[in-house]
């Protein structure tokens, strides 16, 4: 284990959905392995399909134990806000991000999230005190410009009503759009190699992206690369300096996912750019020495 200063650790709870596609779990698996970061917490989220969160849990259960790691994991809401509107009650995953930011420990609260974000507007809509005491990174949404969606935007699409109360929440938001997220680009190639000797757990990463991309799922990829797109949250949590970012009023997000100014709307952290070698080679370095020490 990378010894670092206790005063630089975070506290970290990861949002993900993280059996809809095979980027989340690599996300996590760099979380997991970073010292800075005490993951709290990991929270499944749904992908807007019937069941999604159950699979999002048994995926993440999957790769704590192919770490042979325990981490609280918790269910997250069944459905998007936009479809079945603010729950009466609030999911476990939910209820753990009030209880955790309402802590009284020192060290800042970091909620990562990599897919829809409805677990977190379901507890600040129940527990609006929360905004000023996390800051949220989100992996969603086109950006700032004014100009049609270039595609639907999965995260932000998945719940559009909890993404614009989130943004809107007056909360410190961080959010890492679509033209940023999509150019972490790793080849499979370096992925068998760098990847699949590291483990069951890398064994699990290489032929879970394997499987994901020879399935009719998979249309939109390249074939042969794929993009890494949910682990620049971790990254900006470990570093947030590694990437160039602006201070701008928060887009409003459209049925469609594109995005448009709205007068008004608290001003957020939006990010340019990231350093794809930074994140990539963070990642690969950490997994090859959890794999060595494993072999000790």
């Amino acid at each position: 284990m990378i010894r670092i200063p206790d005063e630089k650790k975070i506290r970290v709870i990861i949002d993900t959905d993280a059996a809809c596609e095979a980027d989340d779990p690599f996300a996590i698996v760099q979380a997991l392995l970073s010292p800075k970061l005490i993951v709290k917490g990991i929270l499944a989220e749904h992908f807007n399909e019937k069941g999604s969160v159950q699979k999002s849990y048994d995926e993440i259960m999957t790769i704590l134990d192919a770490m042979d790691l325990k981490v609280p994991v918790f269910m997250g809401e069944e459905d998007p806000v936009d479809v079945v509107g603010w729950p009466e009650s609030v999911s476990e995953a939910a209820d753990f991000i009030i209880s955790e930011a309402m802590k009284d420990d020192p060290k800042p609260l970091y909620i990562l999230c990599q897919g829809a974000i409805t677990n977190l507007a379901a507890a600040l809509h129940r527990k609006p005190a929360i905004k000023d005491r996390i800051r949220i990174i989100w992996i969603g949404t086109h950006g700032v410009s004014d100009k049609p969606a270039p595609f639907r935007e999965f995260n932000a699409g998945n719940d559009v009503t909890a993404a614009n109360y989130v943004l809107e929440s007056g909360a410190d938001v961080w959010l890492v759009p679509s033209d940023v997220y999509t150019t972490i680009t790793v080849g499979l190639a370096e992925l068998k190699l760098k990847v699949l000797p590291c483990g069951r757990i890398g064994k699990h990463l290489y032929e879970n992206m394997i499987d994901y991309n020879l399935s009719p799922r998979a249309g939109w990829t390249q074939g042969e690369s794929w993009s890494l797109g949910d682990s620049p949250a971790i990254a900006i949590a470990l570093n947030p300096e590694c990437g160039k970012y602006v201070y701008t009023q928060a887009p409003h997000v459209g049925e469609d996912t594109s995005s448009s100014s709205r007068p008004g709307n608290p001003v957020i952290r939006v990010y340019k750019s990231v350093d794809s070698r930074y994140i990539l080679e963070d990642f690969f370095a950490k997994l090859q020495l959890f794999t060595a020490g494993k072999a000790e």
